[in-house]
């Protein structure tokens, strides 16, 4: 029985050993998708996908230029989507929203969409964007980092145990009056030109809509013009 008792503080001892913190888990993460040497060699992307909603299929363009702007334009059943946001603020055209001409993003709506301009994600380098983390929990595959940022956005991402790599995020966002969870699963890593490692799958969940998105191309570091981020007078 001694022996017993023994083996398991042992065991106990080890696995308090081994044990994660979020700073820990983020840093193998970023290690992840190429360390802080590919995010920040990684000036730009040009993106080419697919899309699906709701039975209809569609192409998507995306431009980003890391740290200053994210601009997107897509097509569904004819009709035209455009969202830009950069460090100064945000525009788009979404005649789904009734928003047939360039609209100015209100703020509510602008914070939870403003790390879409930094290509390593909102984990990297989170403390000097003025955002918090801290280990939530676990599940059987994933460690459950919530990060809170400078705006207040809570994000929940769940980071794979084996791969470092993001499996899902969970947000809850204010549309309208009403709190939207949205859950984002990604899939498909790959590496690209420079090492940064980026998911050419991602499914979006809401309780209105699921959207499906396909990476079809991508290229890094290519040149883009730095007035398509300016809002159409």
């Amino acid at each position: 029985m001694k022996k017993s008792f023994i083996l398991l503080a042992v065991v106990l001892a080890c696995t308090n050993l081994h044990a994660q913190t979020a700073d820990e888990i983020v840093a193998k993460h970023v290690t992840a998708i190429g360390g802080k040497t590919a995010v920040d060699a990684t000036k730009s992307l040009y993106i080419e996908s697919s899309i699906e909603v709701m039975g209809n299929e569609g192409p998507s363009t995306t431009w980003i230029v890391n740290g200053k702007a994210a601009k997107s334009e897509s097509e569904i059943g004819g009709t035209k989507i455009v969202q830009c946001i950069t460090d100064k603020g945000g525009w788009m055209i979404n005649p789904f929203a009734g928003s047939t001409t360039p609209t100015a993003i209100p703020d509510e709506q602008l914070k939870p969409l403003k790390g879409q301009i930094n290509v390593g994600g909102p984990l990297y380098n989170y403390a000097a964007k003025g955002s918090k983390v801290e280990l939530s929990g676990k599940d059987s595959a994933d460690y459950k980092v919530k990060l809170t940022n400078a705006d207040g956005i809570i994000v929940t991402f769940f980071i794979n145990m084996k791969t470092w790599l993001i499996d899902k995020a969970i947000s809850t966002n204010t549309v309208q009056g009403q709190d939207i969870e949205t859950t984002v699963t990604f899939s498909d890593y790959r590496k690209l030109d420079g090492g940064l490692v980026l998911n050419f799958g991602q499914q979006v969940s809401t309780p209105m809509y699921t959207l499906n998105i396909t990476h079809k191309k991508v290229e890094v570091n290519k040149d883009i013009d730095p007035t398509i981020f300016d809002m159409p007078k």
